[in-house]
């Protein structure tokens, strides 16, 4: 078995075996990595790949797409407002939707090109003033501006901990959020973290390094 649908596949039943209520998505973070040395995951059948850079992603994926349409892409890194229109022709899933400014664009581009994409809301629990995210005092406020003022297909919300802080507490926290909106999804926990998320309930993963090994810095 290929390396990387070795070590996927001991992720799923590492995963399992923690016998989550609800069915989690592996998103195998492929960014830096060519598209040869993703092929064979995608030949075993997996479906979700995550990037965190508009134009890598169009240069990667627009073949793939083409040939496969049950391949389903998602936006894991920051979004700017100025690659939202490309952004929404490729990808059916964005993990950092963080302002306003950014929401009006995806509204607008996914009006003009017919597309409905899943959106997870970006959350800023830890404060950190260099780390983008909705702060929890306006998160309902910009939910609602979302969802009816956009027209946008929030499922969930997205966190990515403070790495010197412990993770769990800022799973557990979100989950109660995420609850507390009726949503059905979070989007939280990589290769480090990603079993601690999934007790608090993540059904989205983001797995890049334990999949594809360490990548060189882009």
């Amino acid at each position: 078995m290929n390396t990387i649908v070795d070590r996927f596949e001991k992720i799923k039943l590492k995963i399992s075996s923690l016998k989550p209520i609800k069915p989690v998505n592996i998103i195998a973070v492929s960014k830096t990595f060519t598209l040869d040395y993703i092929n064979p995951l995608i030949s075993h059948g997996h479906l979700h790949f995550g990037e965190n850079k508009v134009q890598e992603a169009i240069a990667k994926w627009s073949g793939p797409k083409k040939e496969n349409q049950n391949l389903k892409l998602h936006m894991v890194g920051k979004l700017q407002s100025n690659k939202a229109k490309d952004a929404v022709k490729l990808f059916d899933y964005i993990h950092s939707v963080d302002n306003q400014k950014l929401a009006d664009a995806l509204s607008k581009h996914q009006l003009n090109l017919n597309k409905k994409l899943n959106y997870f809301i970006q959350v800023n629990l830890g404060n950190e003033i260099q780390k983008s995210g909705i702060p929890v005092g306006e998160l309902e406020a910009f939910y609602n501006y979302c969802v009816n003022e956009k027209n946008l297909k929030i499922i969930g919300l997205m966190i990515i901990p403070p790495l010197e802080d412990n993770a769990e507490k800022y799973f557990k926290t979100l989950a109660e959020l995420n609850k507390s909106m009726a949503l059905a999804h979070t989007s939280m926990g990589m290769s480090a973290d990603y079993l601690e998320a999934v007790k608090h309930g993540s059904t989205f993963v983001r797995i890049g390094s334990s999949i594809f090994g360490s990548r060189s810095k882009p």
